[in-house]
């Protein structure tokens, strides 16, 4: 997927995620579950925007653990808004959906990202290893 189309995504996402915890009840524990998802959603749109800035391919890979963390955090509130019946599944699943997908699409984008690294650094290696040799 594509950066641009990416950065998109994961803030439609937090748009989303804030109008559901917006309909979460006025109760204290309504209240904590709503700020929890607010900030692990816009979490996620936020950081991979930061990600996207990363100056070496290893400040990515770094960076980009943190909105994978945020994206199944998200989950984890929307999952548990649904245990305490606090919202119907039905409401839910869309953005369930998206969280899992998101989270996978970030997780496949850092395995990527290690497997360049680790390759660009093994054609270094080689490259200074046959500079020896000559």
């Amino acid at each position: 997927m594509a950066e641009r189309d990416l950065k998109k995504r994961t803030k439609t996402f937090a748009h989303r995620c804030v109008k559901l915890a917006i309909s979460l009840p006025n109760t204290k524990l309504g209240s904590h579950v709503k700020g929890q998802l607010i900030r692990s959603a816009t979490s996620v749109a936020a950081n991979y925007r930061a990600t996207c800035l990363a100056q070496t391919p290893k400040a990515f890979i770094a960076k980009i653990s943190i909105p994978i963390e945020e994206a199944d955090e998200s989950y984890f509130w929307i999952e548990f808004a649904i245990d305490e019946k606090m919202l119907p599944k039905e409401k839910c699943q869309p953005l369930l959906k998206e969280a899992g997908e998101i989270t996978a699409i970030l997780i496949a984008s850092r395995k990527t990202s290690q497997k360049n690294l680790k390759q660009n650094e093994d054609e270094r290696k080689s490259g200074n290893d046959k500079k020896k040799n000559k």
